[in-house]
C-alpha cells in the first residue's frame, strides 16, 4: 500500500500540470538530455518554467506555434538525435489533432517521445465541451508501444514524468488543469505497470485513476457507514495494467467498480472489464462519461452533474455489491 498524505497534507491543492515544468528542470539538472516542444501554450502547460530556469534550458524549449502535428514531428526528430523529447499543448489538441503523427511517426518507430499534455478531462471546467478531452486514454490505449500513466495528484504526477523520462519509447502522461487535493505523501514511490491499494477492503473493489482516486476514497467512507467494506486501487499505470493487483483484490471481493474522468468507452473501465472477462468474470459497474461531451461549468459541479463524484461511485458500489448477493 502506497503511503497516503496526512489529513493536514491532504488539505493542500495543486494541479497535476504544475509538476511538468518543475520536474523537467530537475531531470535536466540531473544530467538527462531533456528537450521540450510546445504548441504555443507553454505558460498553461508550465513548460515555460523549464525555459525560464537557465539559458541552457531556454535553448531546449522549442515553441512551434499553433501546429500540434508539427510539434510531434519536431519531438520525433529531436529524439532521433539522442534527446528525451517531451511535448506539451492541451490534451484535446496534443492527442486528437496530432493523432496521425503520434501513430505513424512516434509509435510505429517506437521513438523516445513523451506526450505530456495538460487540461485533460472535464476538470478543464469553464472552457467547455470543445476543450474537455474525454477520449485521450482510449486513443492512446489503441496504439502499439504506448504506455499510459494517469496520476492522481501533484506527487504522483512528478513521479509519472520521471518514469516517462526513464522509460525508453513512447509514454503518455495525462495531466489536468484543476487544483486537486494531495493524495500521496511526498515520499511515495511509483512504478510503470503498477497499481496501488490505497485502502483495503473486503466487499467491493473500486479501481480508479486520476482525480477519481480522491472521490473513490470518499466513496469508501460513505460505503463504510452502510456496512460495506471497499478496497480502493489506484490504477496509476493504465497501460500496462497491473493485472496481478487487480485480480487479487477482485478474487477477494467478488465485484468491482471502475471510476475515471474519461469516457467509459476505451478507457480504464474497458481495460479492467477486458481483464475480468479473460481471467475472473465478476459483476462490474463503470463510472465515467457515457456518450456525451462535457459542458462549461466549475469542476466540482461538473463532477456532480455527470455523476462522477463520490456519491455516484458509492451508488455504483451498492448496486454491484447487491448483485453478488443474488
Amino acid at each position: 500500500m502506497s503511503r497516503l498524505a496526512t489529513p493536514e497534507e491532504a488539505l493542500t491543492k495543486k494541479a497535476t500540470r504544475a509538476a511538468l515544468g518543475e520536474t523537467l528542470v530537475e531531470l535536466f539538472e540531473e544530467g538527462l538530455p531533456i528537450v521540450a516542444v510546445d504548441a504555443d501554450l507553454s505558460g498553461s502547460t508550465t513548460m515555460a518554467k523549464f525555459a525560464a530556469h537557465s539559458p541552457k534550458t531556454a535553448a531546449r524549449l522549442f515553441n512551434v506555434g499553433i501546429a500540434e502535428q508539427n510539434m510531434i514531428d519536431v519531438a520525433a526528430g529531436l529524439s532521433l538525435a539522442g534527446n528525451i523529447a517531451f511535448t506539451g499543448s492541451f490534451a484535446v489538441f496534443g492527442t486528437g489533432r496530432a493523432y496521425d503523427q503520434i501513430r505513424n511517426t512516434v509509435c510505429y518507430s517506437n521513438l523516445n517521445v513523451k506526450l505530456t499534455p495538460t487540461h485533460a478531462g472535464i476538470s478543464v471546467g469553464p472552457d467547455g465541451g470543445s476543450h474537455q478531452m474525454l477520449e485521450d486514454i482510449a486513443l492512446m490505449r489503441a496504439l502499439p508501444n504506448m504506455r499510459i500513466l494517469v496520476p492522481a495528484d501533484y506527487v504522483s504526477a512528478k513521479a509519472a514524468i520521471r518514469i516517462a523520462a526513464q522509460t525508453p519509447g513512447p509514454v503518455y502522461v495525462r495531466l489536468g488543469r484543476a487544483n486537486v487535493p494531495v493524495v500521496y505523501a511526498a515520499d511515495a514511490t511509483f512504478e510503470l505497470g503498477r497499481a496501488y491499494v490505497v485502502r483495503e477492503g473486503a466487499d467491493v473493489t473500486i479501481v480508479a485513476c486520476g482525480v477519481e482516486i480522491r472521490e473513490a476514497l470518499v466513496a469508501a467512507d460513505l460505503l463504510a457507514e452502510a456496512g460495506i467494506s471497499a478496497e480502493v486501487i489506484d490504477a496509476f499505470s493504465v497501460q500496462p495494467l497491473d493485472a496481478q493487483t487487480i485480480l487479487a483484490s477482485v478474487e477477494k471481493t467478488g465485484c468491482v467498480v471502475t471510476a475515471e474522468e474519461h469516457a467509459v468507452h476505451g478507457g480504464l473501465g474497458e481495460a479492467v472489464a477486458h481483464l475480468l472477462v479473460e481471467e475472473c468474470p465478476v459483476p462490474c459497474e463503470m463510472v465515467g462519461m457515457r456518450g456525451s461531451f462535457g459542458k462549461s461549468g466549475e469542476f466540482e459541479e461538473l463532477m456532480r452533474y455527470f455523476h462522477l463524484d463520490a456519491e455516484a461511485i458509492a451508488a455504483a458500489a451498492n448496486r454491484v455489491y447487491a448483485r453478488t448477493e443474488n
